[in-house]
């Protein structure tokens, strides 16, 4: 987990302890934390907001572009009604793997339609087959250069009033240097400025993690 915008590491501490979760999360955070990739899992205190994104807009179709090993996933659908869906892009068998584990050991796997599949295609085939403004909430934390066009698709895919959480969109702090290039900081960066300036919706960046963008569509 990255971060690098609070005021102390005390402060930090403190955020974290107060985020509520569960023990099937923190589980599956726990072990995710030994990974060599344990940096791409958000923390609990990001996944209880998103949780209450969801519970605050009653939704019950979600989208996840970048599932990792599940736990923002498992965030998700446990605030999902019991009718609710969560559709999870990812490409990785082995992560995942993961995740199933705990999503049934926290019994929402009922709620979760894992895609293994690059998530440009997973996205184009659900407009395809007529799914255009049915998804209620979407979030997306995978390749940077790809965000842009999940964010385009997702748009489509978002009915009016849904919301989008894009994460890493403050990555840590390179946004900020101007001689700072690489494919993941220019493209992080160019979004930003092409979300702030999209009449389709309306949009806060929040140093929630390693930056939250949180768009809403008109």
């Amino acid at each position: 987990m990255t971060r690098r915008y609070v005021a102390s590491e005390r402060i930090e501490d403190y955020v974290l302890a107060q985020a509520r979760e569960s023990k099937a999360a923190s589980r599956l955070r726990e072990e995710t934390a030994k990974l060599p990739q344990a940096g791409m899992q958000i923390g609990a205190d990001q996944a209880a907001f998103l949780a209450l994104l969801v519970r605050s807009i009653g939704a019950k179709r979600c989208l996840e572009v970048g599932t990792f090993t599940g736990y923002s996933a498992l965030a998700i659908a446990s605030a999902l009604p019991i009718e609710g869906r969560l559709v999870c892009c990812d490409i990785s068998a082995e992560w995942t793997a993961i995740a199933r584990r705990h999503w049934s050991a926290a019994g929402v796997s009922g709620r979760i339609d894992l895609r293994l599949a690059p998530a440009i295609e997973t996205l184009n085939s659900l407009l395809v087959r007529g799914s255009a403004g049915q998804y209620d909430f979407v979030f997306i934390d995978a390749d940077k250069p790809g965000y842009d066009a999940y964010y385009e698709v997702c748009l489509k895919l978002l009915r009016p009033g849904g919301l989008i959480a894009l994460d890493n969109m403050l990555w840590s702090g390179r946004v900020t240097d101007a001689d700072h290039h690489d494919a993941d900081t220019d493209a992080i960066r160019a979004l930003n400025t092409k979300i702030r300036d999209d009449s389709r919706v309306e949009s806060v960046l929040l140093t929630i993690g390693d930056g939250v963008l949180l768009v809403r569509k008109k």
